[in-house]
């Protein structure tokens, strides 16, 4: 048998049954009013945690939200939200992803025996899996896509925005103050600027410690390398993210940080409010 041909109309053909996995995950992002997608030239600068709290911070403002966390090596939205023992359901051909209070999550996470079972896989097998992730699952009708992508500018946030490319999608980067911090993630800016992908702006997460005690804040990390970096390439500077204790333990506990009163709450979300 011939292999498909896409022919440009990707809803029509995967109605039909005709449709390639490319053109699956076309028809399905079409149904998505807006995809963003959080990146990192760096890890650990809690680039994970800003896209679960984003996700959060809009279905609190009333949005339907879907977030997809396609870091197929260290996935930690499960964890984030609560949903460690979850696992998707499906009828063999569609997956139904899962709900945790309104929000539609997918991950590796939910397919893994257990959190301490590791991923060996190749290229070419990730990006089958993130092209099942985006048009195998149901997604149905949403009003914003929220995307988790590891660290760098490698496979998978390279497959994701080229999937993703147009008017109604484009990257928050994370940061933190640190100039070794920037020099890494001044190339997941250049990255988007290659592609053509529209930045929402930079978040600069850990940027300074408020003390719960005397209000006082302290510069651990010196730099300001999100307001650097957003005059640099011409984008919005979405604002700064304390450090706070409450952020670790909210993530370990499964309870987004956004839902709190903190100082670092009302930061994350006044900078995501633009976006939002």
């Amino acid at each position: 048998m011939a292999e498909h041909q896409c022919d440009g109309h990707c809803e029509g053909c995967a109605s039909k049954g005709e449709a390639s996995p490319q053109c699956k995950s076309k028809a399905a992002m079409a149904k998505i009013k807006r995809k963003i997608v959080v990146m990192s030239g760096k890890g650990g600068v809690g680039k994970s945690t800003v896209a679960a709290n984003l996700a959060v911070a809009m279905a609190m403002d009333g949005l339907k939200v879907g977030l997809l966390d396609v870091d197929i090596h260290g996935p930690s939205i499960p964890r984030m939200l609560g949903a460690d023992d979850a696992r998707p359901t499906g009828d063999g051909d569609r997956i139904d992803p899962v709900v945790v209070d309104g929000i539609e999550l997918m991950s590796i996470g939910f397919l893994l025996e257990s959190t301490d079972s590791p991923v060996v896989w190749r290229g070419p097998v990730k990006m089958g899996v993130i092209q099942q992730f985006l048009g195998d699952v149901n997604w149905g009708e949403l009003d914003c896509l929220v995307v988790d992508v590891p660290p760098g500018t490698g496979d998978e946030p390279l497959s994701v925005c080229q999937q993703f490319l147009g008017d109604d999608a484009g990257a928050i980067v994370v940061t933190t103050p640190q100039d070794v911090s920037a020099d890494d993630v001044s190339k997941s800016l250049s990255f988007c600027r290659q592609l053509g992908f529209k930045v929402y702006g930079i978040i600069e997460n850990m940027s300074g410690f408020v003390c719960p005690h005397c209000g006082k804040t302290t510069e651990i990390f010196k730099g300001a390398a999100g307001e650097r970096l957003a005059k640099k390439f011409d984008v919005p500077f979405l604002g700064r993210i304390p450090i706070d204790p409450e952020i670790g333990e909210c993530g370990d506990s499964g309870i987004p940080f956004v839902r709190r009163s903190s100082a670092a709450a009302k930061a994350f979300g006044k900078a995501v409010e633009p976006v939002i």
